[in-house]
């Protein structure tokens, strides 16, 4: 993730997680007999969240209880996309390499993306390479994208990419294994003329 974003996400997270302790403490406070400011919604340990005049208020008016509830479904379904893109990881920071002295080296994973799209690239034909790592720092996944010339056949563009660039990462890096997902895409180009 970006430090911006991972910023924002932190400082988002923390005043949700200040807020919510306010609210449940001052609650939790409240209903242990805590005296009550003249502004909280609740004034002592009786006191209901909704009470019966509250709760049956919008009853005759048919439209409230579907706004309330198709508001909470967009809030809940805003918050489960947050966790998600919080949780998934796009890139992987770094990747330990055994030395065989039974210590270990940590390889950087945009070090090796950008090493790995340089060799990628190199090829005639090869117009582009993008390379993104994910997975675990033991076990690391690759994800190649190469953009290829029209004259450019995509079976040996993806041999060479197998045999070269990714065997060598491999080995650099001492893995046993290095997966890969590769995608080809033909660059756009204006027909020829035959004459």
């Amino acid at each position: 993730m970006r430090p911006v974003r991972t910023t924002v996400n932190r400082v988002l997270l923390a005043l949700v997680g200040v807020v919510l302790l306010v609210l449940g403490g001052s609650v939790l406070a409240v209903g242990l007999g805590a005296p009550a400011p003249s502004w909280w919604i609740h004034h002592g340990r009786r006191d209901v969240l909704l009470s019966d005049a509250e709760r049956t208020r919008w009853r005759d008016t048919g439209w409230w209880w579907p706004v309330v509830l198709a508001a909470l479904a967009v809030l809940l379904l805003l918050a489960l996309w947050w966790l998600a893109a919080v949780l998934r990881r796009r890139r992987l920071g770094e990747i330990l390499v055994d030395t065989g002295d039974g210590e270990g080296a940590v390889l950087r994973g945009r070090a090796l993306e950008s090493a790995l799209a340089d060799e990628a690239g190199r090829p005639d034909g090869v117009e582009r390479a993008r390379v993104r790592l994910t997975g675990r720092r033991r076990a690391p996944r690759s994800r190649v994208r190469l953009v290829l010339a029209p004259d450019l056949d995509p079976a040996t563009a993806l041999h060479d990419l197998t045999t070269g660039p990714l065997a060598h990462a491999r080995e650099a890096a001492g893995l046993a294994a290095l997966p890969a997902e590769v995608r080809l895409k033909g660059v756009r180009h204006r027909p020829e003329r035959v004459t």
